[in-house]
């Protein structure tokens, strides 16, 4: 809050201050006098001892009353709901360009209510603003990222990076320069709206949808649908805590649908399966309260629904959340603890509830569920469905790319393409719809950006946080501790299959740690009188059909011994496995020790090291078939 320039308060602040003690009081009464009557304007007023003590109407009613309950039940609510409660964070872009214009960075509450327009001051990691936008189901243009690209050289740091929900960020803003830059992205029909703080994130989809030979259903058109129904309907945007949403087509390249607090997964009824309420077809089979930083995957409630089911469904169950949520513990605030605490039935019980009906059933052999996930499908030359067309994937190291390199893509997507691009789960971006001939010009323009197609399998399977380079709360450069690993394990070892090496800066796990094949979270490791950086070290992680949270193998490891653990522990599985398993299926049947004693060998000769494998990547010409 700041001071008024004629005084210590304004007007409006001493109203505000004498507003707050008042709602204190009336809270407390509340928990001894509850009476809700509906009020003519459709509100609710609350109502004590016969007086009206408040009233809430239009779009942010719920998230109020969720306030009030809680305070009603005596406890307190956590500092971010108290700043919202005070203002809502979507109403201050007077404060984000009156503060632009001051060339000043926000403070207090304000750092948390400005992420609300995708604004994120990242001090002390950088005196800064690094920027969040919404690319519903990774599909961006051409022209949209030559624009995004002129921001960043313009506004930022002259780069961009790809995040684990296929989306975009600029990092390296000035204080003077967040409206700009949010302008700047709106006239590129590109908006930062909710894509921080307690809000629904960007919707991801399945990147190859409508060009994937095995997708059962296209998932951008619902990622989009969802996308704008959630900009269009504030309520939306009253939770008690962020939330993910995840379409899967069961093609190709995964969206990580079960590390959502909603998948929703197509699956296919069969004239055998089909039932009176369930005729035959695709249908999008529900699973809830994923978030794999919580060690959790998202239940299978046994639902299904028709895609155009999808959008109210989620929405009825985005709004139980926010009545039920936690608004005093943000690390209980998530999803998952709802259901754990109301258990699936009930919560879906309430959802039924808001749509005012049954949804529909179904037995777990009353649907097939396809996937057909390739984990190298997202890199490299391969065909899609529509004859004599072809995909590109192309790595991003650690997801990053200068402005220049980005404009090169969008050049190609242009000239080569179809004008779009696909940005994935795995941070990198895909160039679909390139015509058979066109395909050594596009692989040669490719390297002449200094970027390639034809990754080593480490670093197709390399994620990365942004790190302590860019965020307060990471504990190790994150991304240039992956870089400097890629590097040591390519010399090492070639693969014939990838190996998805997963560096995450904190607890907050953004990059997934636990469903890695090998998952690294930062932390600081005391060595005599200093403190340096080092990973804790889990292994056996996974997702979809080899679904599982990693297991902590070496805790508080030195970064500068982590290349050689790591070399130990894959040269260990490339000696000993059986025929040509892979990592995940290795690390399975074996124990925490007898992996420890893999990774913590002395540097004794290893058979594994520089096997070579040909990968059909190799040749910069080759085109997959499946």
């Amino acid at each position: 809050m700041t001071q008024s320039k004629d005084g210590p308060f304004s007007d409006s602040q001493k109203q505000y201050l004498c507003g707050l003690t008042y709602g204190v009081d009336v809270a407390r009464a509340i928990a001894k006098l509850p009476v809700l009557s509906n009020s003519a304007n459709n509100g609710t007023t609350i109502q004590v001892g016969g007086a009206k003590a408040a009233t809430y109407a239009g779009p942010d009613r719920a998230a109020m009353e969720a306030q009030d309950a809680t305070l009603a039940a005596g406890k307190k609510l956590c500092k971010e709901e108290q700043a919202k409660r005070d203002r809502n964070g979507l109403d201050i872009w007077d404060d984000i360009q009156a503060r632009a214009s001051a060339g000043q960075f926000p403070q207090g509450t304000d750092v948390f209510l400005t992420k609300f327009h995708g604004m994120f001051y990242v001090t002390p990691a950088q005196d800064s603003f690094m920027c969040r936008m919404r690319i519903p189901g990774g599909l961006i243009r051409g022209w949209q990222l030559r624009g995004v690209a002129s921001v960043a050289s313009d506004l930022a740091g002259g780069y961009i990076d790809v995040t684990t929900r296929a989306n975009l960020q600029l990092r390296e803003i000035a204080a003077s320069s967040p409206a700009e830059v949010l302008m700047r992205l709106r006239e590129l029909d590109i908006t930062c709206q909710g894509s921080g703080a307690d809000n629904i994130r960007n919707c991801t989809a399945s990147a190859l949808s409508g060009l994937d030979p095995y997708e059962l259903i296209e998932t951008i058109p619902l990622a989009k649908r969802m996308h704008h129904y959630i900009l269009a309907n504030r309520d939306m945007y009253g939770l008690p805590r962020k939330f993910n949403i995840a379409f899967e087509s069961g093609g190709l390249i995964s969206s990580l649908d079960d590390t959502n607090d909603i998948g929703f997964r197509a699956v296919r009824v069969t004239e055998a399966q089909a039932s009176e309420g369930t005729p035959a077809g695709v249908y999008f089979l529900l699973a809830l309260g994923g978030i794999t930083g919580h060690r959790d995957f998202a239940r299978g409630c046994g639902i299904l629904l028709t895609p155009d089911e999808c959008i109210p469904v989620a929405a009825a169950i985005v709004r139980v959340f926010i009545q039920h949520g936690d608004r005093t513990d943000r690390k209980k605030a998530r999803l998952k603890y709802v259901l754990d605490s109301m258990g699936l039935d009930q919560f879906v019980g309430k959802v039924e509830e808001k749509l005012g009906g049954t949804l529909r059933r179904a037995s777990k052999d009353g649907f097939i569920k396809i996937d057909h996930e390739d984990r190298m499908a997202h890199i490299g030359v391969h065909p899609q469905k529509q004859d004599g067309l072809h995909y590109v994937g192309i790595v991003l190291p650690v997801g990053r790319l200068t402005s220049d390199q980005a404009k090169g893509l969008a050049s190609l997507a242009d000239r080569y393409g179809n004008g779009e691009l696909r940005l994935t789960v795995w941070q990198n971006v895909i160039i679909p719809s390139i015509r058979t001939e066109d395909l050594p010009a596009v692989q040669k323009a490719i390297l002449s950006l200094r970027l390639d197609y034809r990754a080593s399998s480490f670093r197709a399977g390399l994620v990365a946080c942004t790190g302590n380079a860019g965020c307060k709360y990471a504990g190790a450069d994150t991304k240039g501790n992956a870089m400097q690993l890629a590097e040591h394990l390519e010399s090492l070892y070639e693969l014939d299959s990838p190996i998805n090496i997963h560096l995450t800066g904190c607890h907050h796990s953004c990059a997934q740690h636990y469903i890695g094949d090998i998952g690294m979270q930062a932390c600081s490791v005391e060595q005599g009188d200093d403190t340096v950086e080092g990973y804790h070290i889990y292994v056996g992680g996974g997702w979809g059909r080899n679904q599982a949270v990693g297991r902590l193998l070496l805790e508080s490891v030195a970064f500068e011994d982590c290349p050689r653990i790591l070399g130990n522990l894959i040269g260990g599985f490339l000696s000993k496995r059986v025929d040509s398993e892979s990592f995940a299926s290795f690390a399975a049947r074996h124990t925490e020790d007898e992996l420890c004693e893999l990774a913590t060998i002395d540097g004794a000769s290893n058979p594994a090291l520089k096997k070579s494998v040909e990968l059909n990547s190799n040749d910069p010409l080759s085109v997959s078939s499946r």
